[in-house]
């Protein structure tokens, strides 16, 4: 079996790929741009994506290819018609990164909510050491007890989440983008209600027609003064224009894991925001805690081994 590998570099250096050895002759390309792509799988059985695309066309030009795992577990990158029609077998791996993302979203909200960036920056300016004082409380911050946290999308990450924010003492409510997930000991409310009645919202929704711009210069006027918007779901649920001008109109605050177009474009209106301290963006990582990355590669092996048992 010839297993070629298209995005390793999205795994991480420091991810031990060897267990795939033991399954035939492993080709492992760093990146691969959309030009490379059928080149590079021609001689593959077995090809491993995380983002690169594999389309009708590229299916229609790799007769040997029997297997695509997708290193992820949204499966948009792969034409999945095709690939039955085709007889291809299609694989992701799902749940492996819920720990990773949730805890990603307690590190954003209390980054914001904590007022993290200013205080680190009093401190190694020297204006804390100027102050004379043993203290610094000159930015006010809250506790997560006693506030109303709103998740947008519950699912494994929303639920798990709702958990962790009840254990910190917050008062919870979701909305079901799809209108069917209703069934929790949790109030489902309107997005309308999320948007205006909490203090924390969170975003662990999938990208569809549904909630492509679900929260643009419609609704984001609705959040609170103060409030914390955190998106850990897709990139393009929240319009970035709207946002960064909303945040320049008035004070709350985001976070950001994920955008429309990645990485970050240099003109993304965002990098524009006058606040910079009210906007915090990581790069699509929070899915990638080491422990993540380890299931992940697991759950390929174990997709790997199942095909190869047949």
């Amino acid at each position: 079996m010839k297993i070629v590998i298209l995005d390793a570099k999205t795994l991480g250096d420091d991810l031990d790929l060897s267990p795939l050895n033991s399954f035939g002759e492993v080709i492992s390309y760093q990146t691969t741009s959309p030009d490379e792509t059928l080149e590079r799988i021609q001689v593959a059985d077995i090809v491993i994506t995380n983002k690169v695309v594999i389309s009708a066309n590229i299916m229609e030009e790799t007769p040997r290819l029997k297997l695509i795992c997708i290193a992820a577990t949204g499966m948009n990158n792969v034409d999945l018609s095709a690939a039955k029609y085709k007889g291809i077998e299609v694989k992701n791996v799902a749940g492996y990164s819920t720990k990773s993302v949730v805890q990603h979203t307690f590190a954003m909200a209390l980054y914001l909510l904590e007022k993290m960036a200013y205080y680190d920056a009093v401190v190694k300016n020297t204006s804390w050491t100027e102050s004379g004082l043993f203290t610094d409380v000159s930015r006010p911050f809250y506790e997560i007890s006693g506030k109303k946290w709103g998740i947008i999308g519950f699912g494994a990450i929303g639920q798990e989440v709702a958990k962790i924010a009840t254990a910190f003492g917050a008062e919870i409510s979701y909305h079901s983008t799809s209108g069917k997930n209703l069934h929790h000991a949790y109030p489902h409310q309107s997005l309308e209600f999320i948007l205006r009645d909490c203090d924390i919202i969170s975003i662990h929704a999938p990208l569809n027609e549904d909630t492509y711009n679900l929260i643009n210069e419609n609704n984001l006027p609705y959040i609170k003064e103060d409030a914390i918007l955190l998106n850990l779901g897709r990139g393009g649920i929240i319009n970035e224009t709207d946002l960064a001008f909303e945040l320049d109109r008035r004070t709350f605050y985001a976070g950001l894991d994920v955008l429309e177009q990645e990485p970050m474009t240099l003109n993304n209106r965002l990098n524009e925001v006058k606040h910079k301290e009210r906007l915090l963006i990581t790069p699509h990582m929070a899915w990638a805690s080491i422990e993540a990355r380890k299931k992940l590669l697991e759950g390929i092996v174990k997709n790997i081994h199942v095909f190869m048992e047949k």
